[in-house]
């Protein structure tokens, strides 16, 4: 009668294990949170009142409250449109560098422009992944 009952618990020992690991992945969520890339934006970087240099820059945008990735990608372009416009409005100027974005700048223009368009708390941080100018040399201001 023993012999059963070993056989019996031993069989089911795996099955309760699996369940149990399957039920603790399910409460936990991811630590890093949802995130959506913008790859390759064109930037202009002006400087007194001309066109200098393009800078290309792939974005990270972290997601928070209800917003997720399905429902940001429809916003993406928005997005896009928005940052390039402040980029032409107010350039996001580095002063004594024309090969770079102003990261500070960039991410406040974004940041405001993400809560009138998706909604306050949907974006919660603009990371930025990569810069690449354009022009590499010889864009130094003086």
């Amino acid at each position: 009668m023993r012999r059963r009952d070993l056989i019996a618990a031993s069989a089911a020992l795996p099955v309760l294990a699996v369940g149990s690991e399957a039920l603790a992945s399910d409460k936990a969520p991811a630590p890093g949170g949802a995130s959506i890339s913008m790859p390759g934006v064109g930037l202009p970087v002006i400087a007194g009142g001309r066109l200098r240099n393009y800078v290309f820059v792939s974005l990270r945008l972290h997601l928070g409250g209800s917003a997720t990735p399905e429902s940001m990608r429809s916003k993406e372009a928005f997005l896009r449109d928005a940052l390039v416009r402040a980029g032409h409005r107010t350039p996001f100027l580095v002063a004594d560098d024309w090969t770079r974005i102003n990261e500070a700048a960039l991410s406040a223009s974004l940041m405001r422009s993400a809560a009138a368009i998706a909604g306050r708390g949907s974006v919660v941080r603009v990371e930025i992944v990569s810069q690449a100018p354009r022009r590499r040399t010889g864009v130094q201001a003086r």
